[in-house]
């Protein structure tokens, strides 16, 4: 087997450990080493070292929010009114009920994930939003993509 790197530095190896991972974040060195094809110490020494390269930046959990009893996400999309953009920033990052948030180019400024337990929960978080931007909201039917690691090996 060949253990060459690819563009991103990652070789076979590396790609077998951040698999495991992305599967199971909480699965033990034991059973991470012998995913990778490694002993223990050479496992650990790989994933200290894609930390260190901030390829590895937190081992998280992912948790179901309807489980948690918001079964309502929406994607909003947020525009700033002109001189507000810091504002809208800051209540979107105080709201807890935003769950994750990117800043984009194009004519919406924020596009952000909510999860509500109900719509008038939803209506009370954009009321907040919607004094100081223009948000165009689309409910969630499903994920039928949920996020997921890059392609790790070059795509040909």
């Amino acid at each position: 087997m060949s253990v060459s790197a690819n563009d991103n530095g990652i070789d076979d190896v590396d790609q077998k450990i951040l698999e495991a991972l992305a599967e199971n974040a909480r699965i033990s060195l034991k059973e991470l080493a012998q995913a990778a094809g490694l002993s223990s110490p050479s496992a650990a020494e790989r994933l200290r070292r894609l930390e260190e390269r901030g390829i590895i930046a937190a081992f998280t959990i992912d948790i179901d929010p309807a489980a948690l009893g918001y079964p309502l996400q929406a994607i909003v999309r947020v525009r700033p009114l002109p001189g507000q953009l810091h504002v809208v920033q800051r209540i979107i990052q105080d709201t807890p009920q935003f769950v994750e948030c990117d800043k984009v180019t194009g004519d919406d400024c924020f596009i952000a994930r909510l999860v509500v337990r109900s719509m008038a929960e939803l209506d009370t978080i954009l009321d907040k939003v919607a004094e100081k931007a223009e948000t165009s909201t689309s409910m969630v039917k499903a994920s039928p993509v949920k996020r997921r690691l890059p392609p790790l090996s070059r795509q040909r």
